[in-house]
C-alpha cells in the first residue's frame, strides 16, 4: 500500500517506520529535519513537504501533536478545496 505519513514525532515516527518495515510503500514529511533524517537513514522515502507526501497515496496518515496542527495542515493556507 502507498502510505503518505505525515508527522514524525515520537509517535508518528515509530509508527511510519513499522509501515515501512511491514513492506508499505511511505512517503513521510515532518518539519523537523531530524525526525526527517532518521526514517530517511531507515529507507523511508521523505518529501519535500506535506502536500508532496500525498503523490500517489492511496492513505494519508496524520499523527500531529494537537487539533490546531491537524487543521492547519488540512484546512490552511496551504489547502486547496479538494485535495485529499
Amino acid at each position: 500500500m502507498k502510505i503518505a505519513f505525515i508527522g514524525l514525532g515520537n509517535m508518528g515516527g515509530p509508527m511510519a517506520l513499522n509501515l515501512h518495515r511491514a513492506g508499505h510503500a511511505v512517503r513521510a514529511f515532518d518539519l523537523s529535519t531530524d525526525a526527517c533524517g532518521r526514517l530517511a537513514a531507515e529507507g523511508v522515502a521523505i518529501a519535500s513537504s506535506a502536500v508532496d507526501t500525498l503523490a500517489g497515496a492511496e492513505v494519508v496518515v496524520s499523527m500531529l501533536p494537537a487539533s490546531a496542527h491537524v487543521e492547519a495542515l488540512y484546512f490552511g493556507r496551504d489547502g486547496q478545496p479538494g485535495l485529499l
